[in-house]
């Protein structure tokens, strides 16, 4: 996946400097987007991690946290005023409120960080979830493709040999319908090819299965001799 992204609003630049300086003692650094209260609403960005929210005068603040609460993401709010904190706490509950003292800003980025790796890792299951729904449709076509091979094996033939038979009588046809009836033994023939390939792959791959599993058996065998 691509590199994390925190999104940092302030009207303090010092308060987004501090936490991107600090941030660097981290072993993994995010990608930074930082924008001031009156930058956000012209360059509101919702592909973002996590988003950390410093000083911002009391009128901007609903223009700032509430797009924010909507996304779902992770939401940390960094304040002096108890007011305020107890503010955001009622209407924004998702936002986690950080009170301005001595430890605030280890606290934060350690925090932050925390949620920067949840919220990876939850967007990883989603993306696992989804491959799986597909995998799970695909292997769904799979088998009803198996079970319904000898079936349209059995009608092929059928096609094949009654257009084979009508061909073998020269004179019975004329040249346009001649020509239709090879257009449908060609297509036939071309339908049985994709089926036959079709048999192919599921003969290797039922091989390799059996391969596989041998050589997890012989790793297993190998790894309990050592112990």
């Amino acid at each position: 996946m691509d590199q994390p992204t925190v999104l940092i609003i302030s009207d303090d630049v010092d308060f987004s400097r501090r936490i991107t300086a600090r941030w660097q003692m981290e072993r993994t650094v995010p990608t930074f987007t930082l924008l001031s209260g009156d930058l956000w609403p012209r360059f509101a960005v919702d592909n973002f991690d996590i988003a950390i929210v410093g000083e911002l005068r009391r009128e901007v603040l609903s223009v700032v946290l509430e797009p924010l609460h909507s996304t779902g993401q992770p939401i940390f709010y960094v304040c002096h005023d108890p007011s305020t904190a107890q503010l955001v706490r009622e209407r924004w509950p998702r936002t986690s409120v950080l009170r301005r003292n001595e430890s605030w800003l280890d606290l934060l980025v350690v925090a932050a960080s925390e949620a920067v790796h949840r919220s990876r890792a939850e967007a990883r299951a989603r993306a696992a979830e989804l491959a799986c729904g597909t995998l799970e449709r695909q292997a769904t076509l799979g088998r009803y493709m198996l079970e319904m091979r000898h079936g349209l094996n059995n009608a092929l033939t059928s096609v094949l040999g009654n257009s084979d038979l009508l061909l073998l009588e020269p004179g019975s046809l004329s040249a346009p319908a001649r020509a239709q009836i090879e257009t449908i033994r060609n297509m036939a023939l071309r339908i049985h090819e994709v089926l036959q390939r079709f048999s192919s792959l599921e003969k290797e791959m039922n091989v390799a299965a059996i391969q596989a599993e041998k050589d997890s058996g012989k790793s297993f065998a190998a790894v309990a001799a050592g112990d």
